[in-house]
């Protein structure tokens, strides 16, 4: 289970969290208003939490309430919570044709399903010494386990299964609009697939009726009959609906339902997936990043747990819904289809669609569109194009060296890429602000994420040390700092993998003084703590083999969202800002910074 930190332990992360973005003053008050916290309201608070996580053992305490904040949520989803991650291209280039590869992604992705649901998808497993635990010996042992006592026997060889719950919303589900909080829907009896074109919906069965899938040959052969149709892009896209605020987008779609879509909506909201083909090759990965984030608004439906997009050159990606799930879920189910696509594909070049009567198969929804709805839609387009048109997003590569260097060195690659971020800012805008970095805590039932803090008196100290003095300092003196950074990011990288950050514990306090209606302590009305989840640097990373690159949108209007990966011998940095921010610049001052650090840990200066 999730553990709840101590109020202790806290308190002290939050503070250390604030020094590096505070004068001595601010950091005072902070402090002091920090400690009346804990000892009195936040106490009380912090009691009446364990009490009720321990009435609720089959869940974690932050799952409602993390579901909460992304429903209630009122913004769109589109740039503010969808994330995207593209696929690599398959390896044999024959294969990346668009048809081949839609028919090939679709076939694994319903492979998958049907894996997962028949309960023999292997389960989702950390290893920390993955010679003693990830061997068929292990396998064959831990299987015969009764499961009660299974995970303390993959304990003892470091092995640390992880929690599976957000799977089951992959499929056959959508994020629905309701006034003030969303729902989330799922239909597993569903057998279609929905396909988007051209802004134009249509919808088959991937599934008979027995739920086995029909022949790759005949899915290819509606796929062919899909891009084959020359029918003009609709006057009123419905998909821009799913990228309008909340509450505007609830009341038009109670209008959609007044005027007779029902059944057509809920083809949408129940399809196994959202399969979006687009018109046009991808030019360069700054385009393909847009392509994969927000695209055109008429050729997506936001609100599906994913929307598989695979444009005219066969390049493919993934644009996720978060509220029902992280990364994670998301990833394994993205290299499976990758290996599974590449390894075993379902059809090849020379493979010819079946003849079957594909215009009886495919059925093309029609939506009935009143005036209101119209404009609505009109609306919703004009909204869309400005919030993309103010979008910028840049990318740079870093050659001179990766993971393998920095391991070398005795350094963690994930702290040297964020400490790359501190310097970058500094150099940049000359301060330090609030820094926001993702961590799973899939290690625990019902674990969603966990925030490390990258931005520390000793990134600051060194970021100092760098961009300010670096001819006061000896090359042996700037190495040291950098080590100091990558031990502490260690230490902070662990505790908030271990369910001991300090975000979600503040949240959830937070969160039950509102619902119990507690008038909120002042300790939640510092100016600073506003500050340090105002999040001006968001990133993420990941690293696979079935992975391109992947990126979101700034979490604040003044921000930066860094999607960036480590790989053995390069790193990959792409951002997202809007106009008050020159993301440009940020990207070179990162690989300013990037290039210092490698110089140091190369005895060059």
């Amino acid at each position: 289970r999730l553990p709840v930190p101590k109020l202790e332990d806290t308190i002290r992360r939050y503070l250390n969290a604030q020094k590096p973005l505070l004068n001595d003053d601010q950091f005072r008050k902070t402090e002091e208003l920090a400690h009346q916290f804990e000892k009195g309201v936040g106490r009380e608070l912090h009691e009446q939490l364990v009490a009720q996580d321990n009435k609720n053992k089959h869940t974690s305490y932050i799952t409602g309430p993390w579901f909460d904040m992304y429903l209630k949520a009122r913004e769109p989803v589109v740039l503010n919570f969808n994330a995207f991650m593209s696929f690599n291209p398959d390896p044999k280039s024959e294969y990346n044709d668009q048809l081949i590869r839609a028919t090939n992604m679709t076939v694994s992705a319903v492979r998958f399903m049907k894996t997962f649901r028949a309960g023999y998808l292997e389960p989702e497993v950390f290893h920390l010494n993955p010679e003693k635990s990830d061997t068929e010996i292990f396998k064959k042992i831990i299987r015969f386990v009764p499961s009660s006592l299974s995970w303390f026997g993959a304990y003892m060889v470091n092995a640390y299964p992880l929690d599976m719950s957000q799977y089951f919303r992959l499929f056959n589900s959508t994020r629905l609009p309701k006034l003030n909080r969303d729902e989330l829907y799922t239909d597993e009896k569903a057998k279609h697939l929905l396909v988007l074109r051209n802004g134009n919906f249509y919808v088959f069965d991937v599934l008979d009726r027995d739920g086995n899938m029909l022949k790759p040959s005949e899915i290819q052969a509606h796929l062919k009959y899909i891009l084959s149709d020359n029918s003009p892009a609709p006057a009123f896209p419905l998909g821009y609906l799913s990228s309008e605020n909340r509450d505007t987008w609830a009341l038009l779609r109670k209008n959609l339902l007044d005027n007779g879509n029902e059944a057509a909506l809920q083809k949408v909201d129940s399809a196994l997936f959202c399969l979006s083909l687009d018109d046009f090759p991808i030019k360069d990965f700054v385009h393909l990043s847009h392509t994969m984030l927000h695209g055109d608004g008429a050729n997506r439906w936001y609100d599906k747990s994913f929307n598989l997009i695979i444009t005219k050159d066969g390049t493919a990606g993934i644009n996720f819904e978060h509220s029902w799930g992280d990364g994670v879920a998301v990833l394994r189910f993205q290299n499976e289809v990758f290996k599974d696509s590449t390894k075993s594909p379902a059809i090849n070049p020379q493979s010819q669609p079946a003849s079957v009567d594909s215009s009886g198969a495919v059925q093309k929804l029609h939506f009935k569109l009143n005036d209101a709805l119209k404009a609505g839609i009109t609306k919703a387009k004009e909204k869309f194009n400005a919030t993309v048109e103010a979008l910028s997003l840049n990318m740079i590569q870093f050659h001179e060296g990766g993971k393998d260097l920095l391991k070398q060195k005795k350094v963690s690659p994930d702290a040297v890429a964020q400490l790359a971020f501190q310097m970058a800012f500094l150099r940049q805008y000359n301060q330090t602000v609030a820094t926001y970095e993702s961590c799973s805590t899939a290690a625990f039932k019902h674990g969603r994420t966990e925030t490390i803090r990258p931005a520390s008196i000793h990134t600051k100290k060194c970021s100092e040390a760098f961009v300010k003095e670096l001819s006061k300092h000896s090359t042996e003196e700037l190495q040291k700092l950098i080590e100091e950074c990558s031990k502490y990011h260690g230490r902070l990288t662990k505790e908030a993998a271990m369910g001991q950050g300090f975000d979600r514990h503040l949240f959830g306090l937070r969160y039950l003084a509102l619902s119990r209606g507690i008038a909120l302590p002042d300790f939640y009305q510092d100016q600073a703590y506003a500050r340090l989840n105002h999040n001006i640097i968001s990133t993420s990373t990941l690293v696979s083999p079935a992975v391109q690159l992947g990126g979101f949108g700034p979490v604040v209007s003044d921000g930066f969202g860094v999607g960036y990966q480590v790989h053995d011998d390069w790193i990959g940095c792409n951002v997202s800002s809007y106009p008050t921010r020159n993301g440009k610049e940020f990207l070179q001052c990162i690989y300013k910074s990037l290039e210092d650090i490698f110089n140091v840990l190369k005895g060059k200066k």
